[in-house]
């Protein structure tokens, strides 16, 4: 072998998680659009601003059960020295009234009923003679505390204003999102699609959870965990199996997948071993655009694009390691951030990082960004540590389910002595 050979059979540096990441975000845009009743938008983004249709209240109300007074009838008022107002009616939530409180007189009034005209204040029912509860309106009422005009009342407006801005378009529709744009007449919205993801697993030794396991195989674990990933990021899911280390079976799964998904993602079978075919499906079906990334665990990844079976579109084609480990850390920096511009949300990471103390000494491999499982305790006010939550290897499961964390160590630190300060994304 001459050296110009040997130096074309090299593999290509790696690629920073930055450079890759930028990559595969390249050109990737939200959307579709489609429009949605209120009780089906939770989790989606919203697409377009909506305005209040309403002005809320709509008209000055209570905010206690009392009696609405004139202020200035109640002047002094307390339990040595009670004022006595004739009661003259009742003003109740969704019941027209047009009682008017005069000079010396009193409503009573419930929670969210109109203010009658000439009242200018409410006594809170707490604050007089009168039994709470009782059906039967009173004759008059003493007033034992005094209450200064405006008191307990919900002002016209003070909430929503017809014509003003009510959500942006970004806007997360969590629950009290989609309830203020029901508040302000909406019944539909105008949201980002949620993104499509199919989820292909590979390897002969594979079998699906729950059946019994033949000589040589391990449970499916790579699919249940990516799919639950998937859903929490805001993605519909859809298997595609599992595929024996088979270029045609796999060729023919990712095909299938390209006829409904937005992104596909695949784990297992993109190292350099004699079964590894995952590259070669992926150029068979489009073209992989890179392989291999600078990070700890998750090395071996693959990134490519595929022309959509039936729009003009393209498909985002994400090769994942086959640890549980790597498939796990890999979804979350790369497929994660991909599935979330596609949802329309203007954050893409979508975790909170703190600051933590190491609680003891960590080593990872050189040149490579690590992302370290641990257990975060601790608080903004009082400070984090984190301590490993367990072994690092890329195939202990168990301690990817132990930690509530990944602390990240630079590419250029080797190690990290304990007590040391680093950034962690916090898993939950």
């Amino acid at each position: 072998m001459t050296t110009a050979t040997r130096r074309r059979s090299q593999p290509a540096p790696l690629l920073s998680l930055d450079a890759a990441r930028a990559q595969m975000l390249d050109g990737v845009k939200a959307g579709p659009i489609e429009t949605l009743p209120l009780d089906a938008a939770l989790g989606r983004v919203l697409a377009a601003p909506i305005e209040s249709r309403l002005t809320l209240p709509p008209w000055d109300n209570s905010a206690m059960d009392g009696f609405a007074v004139r202020a200035s009838d109640i002047v002094g008022a307390s339990d040595d020295h009670p004022v006595t107002l004739a009661v003259t009616g009742e003003s109740a939530a969704g019941r027209s009234t047009h009682v008017q409180v005069e000079p010396g007189t009193a409503v009573r009034i419930l929670t969210g009923a109109a203010m009658p005209q000439g009242a200018d204040t409410v006594v809170p029912v707490e604050d007089t003679d009168a039994p709470m509860g009782a059906a039967d309106l009173p004759g008059s009422v003493q007033i034992l505390a005094s209450r200064p005009p405006g008191a307990h009342i919900r002002r016209v407006g003070s909430d929503l204003r017809e014509g003003y801005p009510l959500l942006a378009p970004g806007a997360y529709l969590a629950p009290a999102a989609l309830a203020v744009a029901a508040a302000g007449g909406h019944s539909r919205l105008d949201v980002y699609r949620a993104p499509r993801i199919a989820i292909l697993a590979t390897g002969d030794e594979l079998a699906p959870v729950g059946a019994t396991l033949q000589a040589d195989q391990i449970p499916d674990s790579n699919s249940v965990g990516l799919a639950a990933q998937a859903r929490e990021s805001g993605a519909e899911v859809r298997a595609l199996g599992i595929a024996p280390d088979n270029l045609a079976d796999v060729v023919d799964r990712l095909r299938a997948g390209l006829s409904w998904a937005d992104v596909v993602v695949v784990s297992g079978g993109v190292s350099v071993g004699a079964h590894d075919v995952v590259k070669d499906a992926f150029d068979a079906v489009g073209h992989v655009d890179l392989w291999r990334v600078a990070v700890q665990p998750g090395k071996p990844l693959a990134f490519g694009r595929a022309r959509a079976a039936e729009t003009d579109g393209q498909v985002l084609l994400f090769g994942l390691p086959g640890n549980p480990v790597s498939s796990f850390v890999t979804f979350e920096l790369f497929v994660r951030p991909v599935l979330r511009r596609l949802a329309g949300h203007a954050d893409l990471i979508g975790r909170d990082f703190v600051r933590a103390t190491l609680q003891e000494p960590v080593a990872k491999s050189p040149g490579r960004r690590a992302f370290l499982r641990v257990r975060l305790e601790g608080s903004d006010d009082s400070g984090w540590t984190a301590s490993l939550a367990g072994g690092q290897d890329s195939h202990v499961l168990s301690a990817l389910a132990a930690a509530n964390g990944l602390a990240i160590v630079s590419e250029d630190d080797d190690s990290l002595p304990a007590r040391a300060v680093v950034d962690v994304m916090r898993l939950r």
